[in-house]
């Protein structure tokens, strides 16, 4: 799932952006999240369950979509160290949001006088994306629409270790699910997708039926908390949005016969990472156990 190694040079990691899709549960219970499985073919995070979402293209940032777009919604709280370069980028990175959404979930924000779209339509409009570069901003011009990137709340932001072959720059969007539409994963770059409850989730994990990268562990459960949509905006204007990066550390201790050490991913608070304070809730560290991570407390 992931291409770690201690001694690794960093590479500088791409920019990328995923949308965390949220509605209330149909039983007035809770909410539920849209994942999808990441095809095992991946080289990475391959197999793993995570949210809709892709590295920046150039494409994005075209001036086209200056008429196709609402503005990006600004962070809530600006953090210390600026969540974008500027509010063309913070733009950029909310259509890779949308657009890879759309190829990966077919799901999309709209807004506009134009015709109501349906999860029929983004269908076809995923399947056109595949030989037509051009296919969403013709689809918006022709149908009078515009990117809903308002719908999109930073809430966080991670960076892949430099310790990762493969690193990108994430921010992380949330955002109320489109009234009508369901998704479906696209059976190229996912292979599976559902809806399900922050615990149930978790619980799934818990039981190793599926596999669960760190930042995406860590926003099902900071987000297991929230009882309604509007519980998890909330959440969102009040998040830290500061870059989380892990740092590959070892942990525990290694016997005469070199067994018992194991690898771990300090984020910021932890003890062995360089950053002090944590910028997220939770357990400072995921710890390599077998062939999972798992959230635990650095050793006292």
């Amino acid at each position: 799932m992931l291409d770690l190694k201690l001694d690794r040079a960093a590479a500088p990691p791409k920019d990328a952006a995923t949308i965390v899709l949220v509605r209330d549960a149909a039983t007035g219970d809770g909410i539920e999240l849209f994942c999808v499985e990441r095809s095992k073919q991946s080289r990475f995070l391959g197999g793993a369950i995570v949210f809709p979402g892709g590295k920046l293209d150039a494409s994005d940032a075209s001036g086209e979509w200056a008429k196709l777009a609402t503005e990006a919604r600004e962070p809530a709280r600006e953090p210390a160290i600026p969540f974008t370069t500027d509010a063309a980028h913070l733009r950029a990175l909310a259509i890779a949001a949308s657009r890879e959404t759309l190829e990966e979930a077919a799901m999309l924000h709209v807004v506009g006088a134009g015709r109501r779209v349906t999860q029929e339509d983004l269908f076809a409009l995923r399947a056109r994306l595949t030989s037509e570069p051009g296919a969403l901003r013709a689809f918006l011009a022709d149908s009078n629409l515009r990117l809903d990137l308002q719908a999109l709340h930073p809430l966080a932001r991670w960076v892949t270790p430099e310790a990762e072959a493969r690193r990108y720059d994430a921010r992380f969007f949330v955002a109320v699910a489109p009234p009508g539409q369901t998704g479906a994963h696209d059976e190229h770059e996912t292979m599976a997708s559902f809806w399900a409850s922050p615990a149930e989730v978790l619980r799934r994990w818990e039981a190793g039926e599926v596999q669960v990268a760190p930042p995406t562990h860590c926003t099902i459960a900071l987000l297991a908390s929230c009882t309604t949509t509007d519980a998890v905006l909330a959440l969102a204007a009040e998040s830290c949005l500061d870059p989380i990066c892990p740092r590959l550390v070892r942990a525990g201790q290694r016997d005469t016969a070199g067994a018992g050490e194991t690898l771990a991913l300090a984020l910021p608070g932890d003890p062995e990472h360089e950053v002090r304070e944590p910028r997220v809730p939770g357990p400072s560290r995921y710890v390599l156990r077998g062939d999972r991570w798992l959230a635990e407390d650095a050793p006292r």
